[in-house]
């Protein structure tokens, strides 16, 4: 935000609002607005160009897109007059688009890289290419990274240099630094083809003319971090995909940001010198696709069948706020999963449902997508009623999450259309690495939850046994009484050491079964 030329406020609901002067008066505008406006304006030239009128669309985003994106994506495309058929993943349009380019060479199959690196996003798509289907295999990236920020990283190097050689700062001037971001875009594209580039500025700052060179090395060392990051994305593609680099048959650039030389580089190397192909426009690849996907979905004469994936996994608020994962991360698309839950509490006539988005154990470490109730759940004790949520997310990555009580056959659901819960770009990069970072304490986490529902989930079955009425008769009172006394101890202990250790939540567990389960199996013997 301190780059931009505008400036960025929290609006109703902390939505962000981008302000800007327009015919002397200040505006506030929603992302969505702003996208609306790109797509009426690329409405108008292709009306113009066709002598035609233009309703529906084919929209493509970056792979990492969550759900609260999509949506607002497709609405921006119903605020610009468009009836938005269908969203596509940007590397998924590429690969459509180099799939038909080599049709013949497709025939027996290949596994295709998309490494998609544009002006503002980074995607990497695997994709598995035979006889006109198309099944994405994993797909990872980092929405926060492209050209721009190459660009950001010059911006910084120059007025540093401006401050070096005249002793101002400019980094306080909008108006310079958008100056100089042009400048030094023009530059980056200069560098792709030569080894030096020259900028020169009129009158920069305070009437300061500023002219200066950089060489192609000296641009690489101030964004060698960057292109490295790129690679790790490639790898845990892959990783997601198990596949070794040697069983990708084609490397696919994609996106301005790729004719960048160290960039190809660096990923020939990671292929052991694979030659990398540019046989697609990498600007114009994407288009290309979304405008066959339209194709397709108009009926004309290609047969195509795409499969996508899910760039996030998808789940909901379970006991001790941890995810109960419904759909993993790189499913195929469109996809409709269910998993059954049950209630904490006693005698609960309602349960609330809160979808979260991420690849974290505990959902405060994962994105809040939306939440609903449902009600008219019978009276029962904990863990008896049956609850099945369904998570179904369509052909353009929306999603739908719906809840149902077995018995009563009760039923509520949400669409996650919520635009509070948007994710930035950042924020789903630092998903995937926090991820990465803390799996080794997640898993410690994850042990202790496990041990400590373990426990919890056998007292409340036993409890709920042994209290049964048609088993009542079966028990001797005596047998009765001593399993009731034990569970209500280890309930009792439960309540009071809900952080307690590993070993401490199975020295318990065994304890209690070591009282139950012979009077358990008593009951059994007698036909239970």
């Amino acid at each position: 935000m301190k780059l931009w030329p505008f400036k960025v406020i929290s609006g109703p609901a902390d939505k962000p609002l981008i302000v800007v002067n327009y015919k002397g008066e200040e505006k506030q505008l929603a992302a969505e607005e702003i996208s609306s406006m790109v797509l009426f304006k690329m409405r108008e030239i292709a009306e113009a160009f066709l002598g035609s009128t233009v309703k529906n669309a084919v929209v493509t985003v970056p792979a990492y897109f969550n759900d609260s994106q999509r949506q607002a994506t497709k609405d921006a495309g119903a605020i610009a007059g468009l009836n938005v058929m269908r969203i596509i993943n940007e590397p998924t349009a590429a690969a459509i688009a180099y799939g038909l380019n080599k049709k013949a060479a497709t025939v027996g199959g290949k596994n295709v890289l998309i490494f998609y690196l544009g002006g503002g996003t980074f995607d990497v798509s695997l994709l598995s290419i035979k006889e006109g289907k198309f099944e994405v295999k994993a797909t990872a990236g980092d929405t926060h990274l492209g050209g721009q920020d190459f660009d950001n990283r010059m911006v910084d190097h120059f007025v540093q240099e401006f401050k070096r050689k005249h002793k101002k700062d400019i980094s306080g001037d909008p108006r310079a630094l958008r100056r100089l971001r042009t400048a030094s875009e023009r530059v980056k594209r200069t560098l792709s083809s030569s080894i030096q580039a020259n900028l020169g500025i009129d009158c920069l700052f305070e009437a300061i003319d500023f002219y200066t060179t950089i060489t192609g090395a000296r641009f690489e060392e101030l964004n060698i971090d960057l292109f490295m990051n790129c690679l790790e994305a490639v790898e845990s593609c892959l990783r997601d995909a198990k596949f070794d680099r040697s069983n990708v048959h084609d490397v696919v650039l994609v996106g301005g940001s790729t004719r960048i030389p160290k960039v190809q580089k660096i990923l020939q190397d990671f292929f052991h010198g694979k030659e990398l192909c540019k046989c697609i426009n990498q600007d114009e690849a994407v288009a290309y696709g979304a405008a066959v996907q339209a194709a397709i979905l108009d009926g004309q004469v290609y047969k195509v069948t795409l499969l996508d994936v899910t760039p996030l996994s998808l789940g909901v608020n379970t006991i001790g706020d941890e995810m109960g994962f419904v759909i993993p991360r790189n499913t195929p698309v469109p996809v409709k999963m269910k998993e059954g839950f049950t209630t904490v509490y006693d005698n609960q006539t309602s349960v609330r449902f809160a979808v979260y988005q991420g690849e974290r154990p505990r959902v405060v470490d994962n994105n809040y997508l939306g939440e609903f109730d449902l009600y008219g759940v019978p009276p029962a004790p904990r863990h008896v009623p049956k609850l099945s949520v369904c998570f179904d997310i369509d052909v353009n990555g929306i999603l739908n999450v719906s809840a149902e009580e077995s018995s009563t056959g009760k039923k509520n659901g949400i669409t996650i259309t919520n635009v509070k819960g948007r994710l930035s770009a950042e924020e789903i990069d630092k998903m995937i690495k926090e991820a990465e970072k803390y799996k080794a304490e997640d898993e410690k986490h994850k042990k202790r939850v496990d041990a400590k529902v373990a426990l919890e989930n056998y007292a409340y079955k036993i409890r709920n046994t042994v209290n049964d009425q048609k088993t009542n008769y079966m028990i001797p009172e005596a047998d009765k009484k001593k399993v009731q006394d034990a569970v209500a101890q280890a309930i009792y202990w439960l309540d009071r050491n809900q952080l307690a250790e590993v070993d401490e939540f199975n020295y318990k567990s065994k304890e209690l079964e070591s009282t139950c389960n012979p009077i358990i199996a008593k009951m059994r013997w007698f036909g239970l």
